[in-house]
């Protein structure tokens, strides 16, 4: 496994959350961010819940698909849920340097390092995707 793990959330980072808004719209975005960096990626999102992984990743283009290595298990319930479900992958599958893109800032804890927080407005953007990069980018 790569030594960078990004967690990712749908609603509210691949597309926005307001009616009307094309589910996956800003995928293309990541997609082309992360091809060229040598980086796994982890679903976090609550899709998981509804849809084997197989079938999540059909969304994602061939070379991103492969980079999609598992997704976070159980719900957490409590407090920070997000950030528990995700420091548990983390700890079970030796992962140390990963990041977070969720807009969902409430289920981490305040100033969280990992997290890479995204406007359920407008979903992801390049003000993310600069953050995304600059961390992919460094040894």
């Amino acid at each position: 496994m790569p030594k960078k793990v990004l967690f990712v959330d749908f609603d509210g980072v691949l597309h926005p959350t307001h009616h009307g808004s094309a589910l996956l719209s800003q995928l293309p975005l990541l997609e082309f961010a992360i091809e060229s960096y040598d980086c796994a990626l982890v679903i976090s999102s609550s899709w998981r819940f509804h849809m084997e992984i197989n079938d999540l990743k059909k969304h994602f283009s061939l070379p991103v698909r492969d980079k999609i290595v598992g997704m976070t298990g159980e719900a957490y319930i409590g407090a920070y849920a997000r950030f528990h479900e995700i420091n548990a992958y983390a700890l079970q599958n030796s992962i140390v340097n990963w990041r977070a893109l969720d807009d969902s800032y409430w289920e981490f804890p305040p100033g969280c390092s990992h997290l890479i927080r995204c406007n359920p407005n407008s979903g992801l953007t390049q003000r993310q995707i600069d953050v995304l990069t600059e961390w992919l980018g460094q040894d």
